[in-house]
């Protein structure tokens, strides 16, 4: 594995380990909302130990045509 790699998928997993500690997976029906903050956290990895703390506030989903 090359050593970029290794640094993403590590990364990757401090932030799934941040959402777990945050309790985004034990919660009930995932919406919009609540897949955008948990998709966020994982992303912001090791970020969230340094204070960051995301949330999508507001989302729209586009609804399919009548």
């Amino acid at each position: 594995m090359r050593p970029i790699s290794l640094i993403i998928v590590i990364w990757l997993v401090i932030g799934v380990i941040a959402a777990g500690q945050r309790n985004y997976f034990d919660s009930g029906p995932v919406n919009c909302a609540g897949f955008g903050n948990i998709a966020l956290t994982i992303l912001a990895g090791p970020l969230n130990y340094m204070g960051v703390n995301p949330k999508v506030a507001d989302c729209n989903v586009p609804q399919p045509s009548a």
